[in-house]
């Protein structure tokens, strides 16, 4: 996968919490020259539904896990379920409110003993200084991937959703992604089923905006935006 340095994306504010990359139109024009089923799909979706980052590392690295291997609809339940346990300890989602939970707080807000211990340990990480943080803006897309997949529980695939959701990274494609790859099989292979080479052939051809392509697949089968 390419790497780009976040300072390349220049969030651009939407909301006084929420960001959104100035690279947006860009792309976009570029890929709709570039790619016959993008140059139909992406007028169908307003400007609103940009890209956006709340700019909190550890939330969105938390919900990450929290999204693992369900749907975009049930991690939604999941979370909303853990933010109001989160608010028993603190006002705010922080990995020092994640350690003053029990694990039955969590539990019962519907993650699994493994996500439980994911998120602990990820809190660990993030309140004893385990991450170089400051450095991320500095470092291409594969030493990130790196170093958070050094985490008990984060894979590739989560350490992809942070390079998008947080990073902003332009050029990200998650193959391990099962939306992504089902909205590529629907929009350039009739629902025929898909390998990764078949889906990295496609987005050869979105390259270097493979995060915003990636972006409008995902719209494509889900309208509404997910955020981490």
């Amino acid at each position: 996968m390419p790497s780009s340095k976040k300072s390349e994306a220049k969030p651009k504010a939407l909301a006084p919490d929420v960001m959104a990359p100035d690279y947006w139109d860009k792309a976009c024009v570029a890929l709709m020259k570039q790619d016959r089923i993008l140059r139909k799909l992406i007028p169908k979706y307003p400007k609103i539904e940009f890209l956006t980052t709340r700019g909190d590392p550890f939330q969105t690295l938390a919900r990450a896990i929290v999204g693992q291997q369900i749907s975009v609809k049930a991690a939604q339940s999941v979370w909303e379920r853990v933010l109001l346990a989160t608010k028993k300890v603190s006002r705010k989602f922080t990995a020092q409110a994640v350690l003053k939970l029990e694990m039955s707080d969590l539990r019962d807000a519907g993650l699994s003993v493994r996500k439980v211990e994911y998120i602990q340990d990820l809190a660990n990480h993030f309140v004893n200084g385990g991450l170089h943080c400051a450095n991320w803006d500095q470092l291409d897309d594969d030493t990130v991937i790196a170093e958070l997949t050094a985490i008990r529980g984060i894979g590739r695939w989560t350490a992809e959703m942070f390079l998008i959701f947080y990073l902003m990274r332009p050029n990200v494609l998650p193959l391990d992604d099962i939306g992504l790859i089902k909205a590529i099989s629907l929009a350039y292979f009739s629902g025929e089923p898909v390998s990764r080479s078949e889906a990295k052939e496609v987005a050869a051809n979105w390259d270097p905006w493979k995060t915003v392509a990636t972006w409008y697949m995902w719209r494509s089968i889900d309208p509404i935006p997910v955020e981490y």
